[in-house]
């Protein structure tokens, strides 16, 4: 008799809940950040944490592309593997179409786009979320670092 061989999709392991052990909180991630960038970067995160709201950052602090760095305009910006995505994320564990941030108001709102193994926000699996500096988006391999206006009410 054959074994049945089970249906596990290998891109789906993510390893979740180990973040908070291993990692410093969301503003020490921020003044390292800051800490480790060029002046003239450092100006620019200055500029939308000190700023209206109109914009945001998302900053790739974990995985694959580390150290990226994406702009939010008040337009928004689609996440994902396909090419033409505002942020494109180049790994098999990301859905062409995975995600959106989008400006709702004063506010950036992150919506999963019914991506295959989903998003998490601060460990967390959601499919909407309204963002604030210093969450972590989970897409896949990649850890995305939100900053964004802290004078907008945000942590």
């Amino acid at each position: 008799m054959e074994n049945p061989v089970p249906n596990h999709e290998l891109t789906t392991t993510l390893h979740l809940g180990v973040r908070s052990v291993v990692d410093s909180s969301p503003v020490a991630l921020i003044e390292k950040l800051i800490a480790e960038s060029s002046p003239e970067e450092a100006a620019v995160l200055q500029e939308v944490m000190n700023g209206t709201g109109e914009s945001a950052m998302v900053f790739i602090h974990r995985g694959p592309s580390r150290g990226a760095r994406f702009l939010i305009t008040s337009d928004g910006s689609s996440i994902g593997r396909a090419p033409s995505n505002d942020i494109f994320l180049d790994d098999v564990t990301v859905s062409r179409t995975h995600a959106t941030i989008k400006r709702d108001g004063d506010r950036f709102l992150f919506t999963d786009s019914g991506s295959l193994n989903g998003s998490y926000i601060n460990n967390q699996q959601s499919s909407s979320h309204q963002l604030s500096t210093g969450d972590e988006i989970q897409i896949g391999k990649f850890h995305l670092l939100f900053i964004g206006s802290t004078k907008s009410g945000e942590k």
